[in-house]
């Protein structure tokens, strides 16, 4: 089951693994808005390294404000980005950035 929905603003963890993931660093802190679910999947970040990436996991498009995330992008520009459920959290969460 799916912990986000479609308009709910979320916050990209900031974790910086050793390893293969599947979130590009750049994005890490930020804060976006869910554009819609994609369903649910094996987590790469497991297959890469030979697990089976059980349980599926939640697949989410999550819209960004392009200045927000790059100092000078067009004021109108978006970003839009993958992401697997276990990178996000509530937005609303103590510490959130927008």
């Amino acid at each position: 089951m799916a912990r986000f929905g479609p308009g709910n603003r979320v916050r990209v963890r900031t974790e910086h693994r050793p390893t293969h993931v599947r979130t590009p660093a750049f994005i890490m802190g930020h804060t976006g808005v869910v554009d819609r679910l994609h369903g649910s999947f094996p987590n790469p970040e497991q297959i890469a390294y030979g697990q089976d990436g059980l349980p599926r996991t939640p697949l989410y498009f999550v819209r960004f404000d392009a200045p927000r995330v790059w100092n000078g992008a067009p004021e109108t520009d978006t970003l839009l980005i993958d992401l697997y459920e276990h990178w996000l959290e509530p937005a609303d969460r103590e510490g959130a950035t927008a």
